[in-house]
């Protein structure tokens, strides 16, 4: 089936910025032993940019077979990896030089998980807006400057987000730039304090996430989060609905590592 993808990505010249992205996510995720509007954002990507998108999916999208993710997380591969598409209804990929680089490769099992749970979503959370980051490569192995992201069983997923209380997604088009926004103890955004963490939505769809993994043949192993901002999320009412689900979010990370999972969290899914 063609897709048609909208201009929701902006694009952006990456030999300045993924440099200093590399630099400073060279141990990440890693633990130690308002309204979607159908008129694309001015931030957009250029509509050459999106045909090259299209094509890349239209060419990369056709393997059906059943993805075999090998090794761990940390040191594996991934045998038929399927590319997840650039957009949906209510999702879009981050950054199209990614997308482009082959870094949005995942299990089939995981893909079919995530776009379930962001079907669901479209009727429990309607007109919000979700963002994936980084995935794995067509064949996994190391990704850099992951020191995951290897067998195509992991996904980091951008924080949602709310500006003076209402759903905020400016910041989704900021493409590489994005693992660099830093957020206080709070979730508060520390260049623009009415720009926060919008805990709620994060939890919904943590809790879909689980709901659609289990239906898929999964289960989410580990959530990487910035430990400061666990007690935020958890005191939201689907957050306390999480939290009795048992999954484990990650208590005992690196400063480096900690400070880096706030503007997305990571996730690693385990097949059953």
């Amino acid at each position: 089936m063609r897709l048609t993808f909208h201009a929701w990505n902006r694009t952006f010249t990456m030999k300045h910025t993924f440099p200093l992205v590399f630099l400073l996510l060279v141990t990440a995720c890693s633990e130690p032993t308002n309204s979607i509007s159908q008129t694309p954002p001015s931030n957009a990507i250029t509509t050459d940019s999106l045909s090259l998108v299209e094509k890349h999916y239209l060419e990369l999208s056709s393997d059906s077979t059943e993805s075999v993710s090998k090794g761990t997380v940390s040191n594996g591969s991934l045998e038929h990896g399927q590319l997840f598409p650039f957009f949906g209804t209510n999702y879009h990929y981050f950054d199209t030089n990614s997308y482009l680089a082959n870094r949005c490769f995942v299990h089939s099992l995981v893909k079919s998980s995530v776009l379930d749970a962001y079907g669901k979503l479209e009727k429990t959370a309607p007109d919000r807006l979700f963002g994936i980051m980084e995935c794995s490569n067509k064949h996994g192995g190391k990704i850099s400057p992951h020191r995951t992201h290897q067998n195509g069983l992991s996904i980091d997923f951008m924080t949602p987000l709310l500006k003076n209380g209402k759903p905020y997604t400016d910041l989704d088009f900021a493409g590489a730039q994005h693992y660099l926004m830093n957020f206080d103890a709070n979730g508060r955004y520390e260049e623009d304090p009415t720009v926060s963490i919008d805990f709620e939505l994060m939890a919904q769809h943590l809790l879909t996430l689980i709901e659609s993994a289990k239906t898929n043949g999964l289960t989410i192993e580990k959530v990487i989060w910035k430990m400061e901002l666990r007690d935020e999320l958890f005191a939201t009412t689907s957050g306390k609905k999480l939290q009795q689900t048992g999954i484990y979010i990650t208590t005992n990370l690196t400063p480096l590592i900690n400070s880096l999972h706030d503007d997305h969290y990571h996730v690693d899914f385990k097949v059953k």
